[in-house]
């Protein structure tokens, strides 16, 4: 354990990427893949460049979505009992001025955590139960106070 997770606590909760966000990009991963083995393979069958373009494109488009799914696996956020980690930022609930919850439609889809020095830690959408993680918090900052 570091430092700053000593002071924290004990861990509560782990919350990672949306699964809905991860299952998309490996659907985009897996069809681009498709679609440049077939460029590929239209491209030995006719001999014309387009096909080599097009089967370039497929394999850019499938290389960047799945850095974009290793990066995104990554992104996680730790409630702990006095605090929680989000981004390698650390921050207790006594430090916490405001939350507030960004809707869209009548459903949560982000957050802004002000913390009393002015920081803004931004939760977006990507986060999984983010209308879970924004409750937690707003409780926690109740008792803290």
């Amino acid at each position: 354990m570091s430092e700053n997770t000593t002071t924290l606590g004990r861990l509560r909760a782990v919350y990672g990427t949306s699964p809905a966000l991860l299952q998309r990009a490996a659907i985009i991963a897996v069809v681009s893949f498709i679609f440049f083995l077939a460029m590929l393979i239209a491209f030995s069958l006719r001999q014309n460049i387009g096909y080599f373009i097009l089967a370039t494109a497929f394999l850019i488009v499938q290389l960047f979505t799945l850095f974009g799914w290793i990066t995104q696996r990554k992104n996680e956020l730790k409630i702990y009992d006095h605090g929680f980690v989000y981004r390698k930022k650390t921050c207790l609930w006594s430090e916490i001025s405001s939350v507030r919850a960004q809707e869209k439609n009548g459903t949560k889809i982000g957050g802004e955590i002000v913390k009393q020095s002015g920081e803004k830690i931004l939760l977006t959408e990507s986060l999984g139960n983010i209308a879970e993680i924004i409750a937690q918090i707003e409780s926690k900052t109740l008792f803290a106070r």
